[in-house]
Order: structure tokens, then sequence, then C-alpha cells
């Protein structure tokens, strides 16, 4: 049987239940994944980006304090969530593939 992803240090029922709404079954898919792409994939399925749940995620996955994040490896992993949360912002701001025709035939146009 699979561990839950709660079975990972710093991580509890919450980030089960965002992890599963991501595609993340278990703490083993997470491990293999690793931090910054189930971050990629909490945010893609609609989690709000939050850099300390960022940095506690990379925490738990080193078996270490979610406090333990400091000083220069705090702001390399700050510039890491930058990066991914531009990256999903990039992907997210885009209509699918025919909504502006749908929308506009419906009467609602597009959001601004």
């Amino acid at each position: 049987m699979a561990e839950p992803v709660s079975s990972i240090r710093n991580l509890g029922p919450a980030m089960d239940a965002a992890c599963a709404k991501a595609g993340i079954a278990s703490a083993e898919q997470l491990r293999e994944i690793g931090a910054d792409e189930a971050y990629r994939r909490l945010l893609l399925s609609g989690m709000q980006p939050h850099f300390i749940g960022y940095y506690v995620l990379h925490m738990g996955l080193q078996g270490r304090p979610w406090n333990d994040c400091k000083g220069a490896e705090k702001k390399a992993l700050r510039a890491s969530f930058d990066a991914i949360k531009a990256e999903v912002a990039a992907r997210s701001d885009a209509a699918p593939a025919g909504i502006e025709r749908f929308l506009d035939e419906i009467g609602v146009g597009t959001k601004r």
C-alpha cells in the first residue's frame, strides 16, 4: 500500500487533499517528481501560490524541519518559487482554444 503524502515530514491532511487534486497520489510519487514539479502541478490544479508552502515542501522532502530554511538557501528557493509562479501564471492566463468564440456566442465575452 502506498504511503500518503502526509507521511512526509511537515505535510498534513491538507497537502494530501491538494496533491490528490493535482494527480499526486502518494509520498513515493511526490518524492519521485520532486518539490518543484509537485508545486507546479499544485498551482496548475488551482492551489494559490504561497512561498512558505513551497519551501515547507522542499524541507519536508529533505527530512528537515519546515523552519530550517534560512539565508542563501531561502533566497534561492524564493527565486525558484517566483519562476514557477510566473510560468504557471503565463500558462493559465491564456484562454483555452475556442473559449473566446464560445463566450462571444453566448454573449458574455472573455474575461479581461
